[in-house]
């Protein structure tokens, strides 16, 4: 698999080819995770609709879900306005986190509504 030219021109990457992305479940609009991907990745993810990520402890490639089961269905991926982060709106199965919660982000509130 291999990432179009079109799509490639337009993503900017880190000094290690990487880019971030981040994961919204579909139905609820909340923000789950935030990973890394690389060309691969994001070509694998755009054929597949199966998210797939690069582990930057692992120096590989990832696809969620792989070995937990706890699986992203890619609905859709937008890149924003500085071509350096991929949006993933996804189906969740299971929990998002490596702690086994359904989001990344319910654990520390730094700062709530007022």
């Amino acid at each position: 698999m291999s990432l179009d030219p079109q799509i490639a021109a337009r993503l900017k990457r880190d000094a290690n080819g990487l880019f971030a992305a981040v994961a919204q479940e579909r139905s609820t609009g909340q923000v789950l995770m935030v990973a890394w991907m690389d060309d691969d990745a994001l070509a694998r993810t755009l054929e597949t609709r199966e998210a797939t990520y690069y582990s930057r402890s692992r120096g590989e490639q990832w696809v969620k879900g792989a070995t937990s089961g706890h699986t992203q269905y890619v609905h859709s991926v937008r890149l924003d306005c500085d071509g350096d982060t991929v949006l993933l709106q996804v189906d969740q199965v299971g929990a998002a986190c490596h702690t086994g919660s359904h989001t990344c982000f319910d654990a520390d509130v730094l700062l709530g509504p007022p």
